[in-house]
């Protein structure tokens, strides 16, 4: 009985090894401010959190907060719904960017 919880606990330790590691790697694959809106429309929530995260990171060289993040995703998903220029990356997503292609 003992053997088979130690072998549940280590298959769930493993897994939650994994889980955090897959958050690294897509943090580290991720193009941040470089993601076309194309790309960000598509992605789900969790990704277009990394990818705002990431790119707050970038412009401001430390970590941002939650309400940072969270006003950044609205905003991002809001221009990069109506760009002009699909191909537009979203660090330069804004106004003009509805109405004049980039």
């Amino acid at each position: 009985m003992n053997a088979t919880k130690a072998r549940a606990s280590l298959m769930i330790a493993a897994a939650v090894l994994a889980l955090a590691g897959c958050t690294e790697i897509e943090r580290a694959m991720n193009k941040g401010g470089d993601t076309p809106c194309r790309e960000y429309v598509q992605q789900d929530q969790k990704t277009q959190r990394v990818t705002i995260t990431k790119f707050l990171e970038e412009q401001q060289g430390a970590e941002p907060t939650g309400t940072n993040v969270d006003l950044s995703i609205a905003a991002a998903n809001a221009l990069c719904s109506v760009q002009a220029n699909a191909d537009t990356p979203i660090e330069r997503a804004d106004i003009a960017g509805i109405f004049i292609r980039k």
